[in-house]
């Protein structure tokens, strides 16, 4: 894959803003660069929606006269944030693997800026996935019941959640070898996209499955962005109100953010 040049900086050294904002734009050329990267992503989206919309949606009957297609894009949409993050994986192993970070190491820049930048990047790239995906599912019947105002943050709650789980996949790539490694070790994250409130109501699971299900950060970013875009909690079958499931988001998104981050900086500082 080909790099975009950096720009050495001066002898006092690149600020953090400059350093960020200047590996954000590289990664995002790289994406550019790499179509695939792009519209895969899209593709699969495209896919996994029309299944659970028109396969497995006919057999699934939601509570309060709700449809299941609008029970669903929500949580599909928050789901994007594991599927287009294991692709982020690979890309800071390969990035990792051909010398990119060793390059920047020798350079006077704030390292953990190095890694706020690719975070960047990855958060537009699932930006861009949320915003074909969300036409998607407008095309195959969801509606939102709730004011713009409201969907808007329904969806920032969602790019919130990626960017607090990006860090957990830019870890995974800094740690494995390859690229390869880095796409095996993402399937750790599987079943937090299945077993949780994405595509089923969480009381549907088994008993002894609910309380992981339940209490796992992709049911609580779900729960909060489906109370935002369906008219609130009760409208969606939950039992506390949406500021309750939106605050509970955000120390989930924080907590994940101050574990991982620090972690990813360290590991950046280590060479191969």
């Amino acid at each position: 894959m080909t790099t975009a040049a950096i720009t050495p900086p001066s002898r006092a050294g690149a600020s953090y803003a400059t350093t960020a904002a200047g590996l954000a734009k590289r990664t995002l050329l790289q994406f550019f660069r790499t179509p695939q990267i792009l519209f895969m992503g899209t593709i699969q989206g495209a896919l996994f929606l029309f299944m659970f919309r028109y396969v497995f949606g006919g057999a699934i009957r939601m509570d309060n006269g709700l449809k299941y297609v609008d029970f669903l894009v929500p949580g599909f949409l928050v789901s994007s944030i594991l599927w287009t993050g294991m692709s982020a994986a690979a890309g800071v192993a390969e990035d990792a693997t051909t010398g990119l970070y060793d390059r920047i190491r020798s350079l006077p820049v704030p390292r953990s800026a190095v890694i706020v930048g690719r975070s960047l990047a990855d958060t537009t790239l699932l930006a861009w996935s949320i915003l074909i995906t969300g036409i998607i599912g407008w095309l195959v019947g969801f509606r939102p019941h709730s004011s713009a105002g409201s969907v808007l943050a329904g969806f920032l709650v969602i790019l919130m959640g990626g960017w607090a789980f990006s860090w957990i996949f830019i870890f995974i790539g800094l740690v494995a070898k390859n690229a390869q490694a880095a796409q095996g070790m993402t399937m750790i994250t599987i079943p937090f996209s299945f077993i949780s409130s994405a595509n089923v109501p969480v009381k549907t699971m088994p008993g002894w499955m609910q309380p992981f299900a339940a209490n796992q950060p992709i049911t609580v970013l779900c729960n909060a962005s489906r109370s935002l875009m369906q008219g609130g909690a009760q409208r969606v079958g939950l039992a506390h109100s949406t500021g309750y499931w939106v605050v509970l988001a955000v120390v989930w998104c924080a907590g994940i953010t101050a574990l991982a981050l620090p972690l990813c900086a360290r590991r950046f500082g280590r060479r191969r």
